[in-house]
């Protein structure tokens, strides 16, 4: 199963590993807590990570499982998706989320 085959739940737990792997000072932290604590405490690193990023939380998820090029598109796409749900204009929406297309 590819990534893009992935729910976005199934996407979010993949990056949530991933993110863990690349912050072994933050696993040393939490080693002594318990398999849900540690759970929670990866979440809120993950959250305050990709508002550090200047993103979304399902940004970041993205980010960490998607090349650098399939990022830009998926993330466009579903920001579009976004701005139908929403019933703004593309052009506001943008400009609403600090979106430079």
């Amino acid at each position: 199963m590819t990534v893009k085959e992935l729910s976005q739940e199934a996407r979010h737990e993949q990056a949530l590993k991933m993110y863990a792997q690349d912050t072994p000072e933050l696993l040393d932290e939490i080693k002594d807590l318990s398999p849900d604590e540690q759970q929670d405490q990866i979440q809120w690193a993950f959250e305050d990570e990709a508002e550090a990023q200047g993103l979304q939380v399902w940004e970041l998820t993205l980010k960490y499982t998607t090349t650098p090029e399939e990022f830009e598109a998926e993330r466009l796409k579903l920001h579009k998706e976004a701005a139908e749900v929403l019933g703004v204009e593309w052009e506001e929406y943008c400009e609403m989320n600090g979106l430079i297309v």
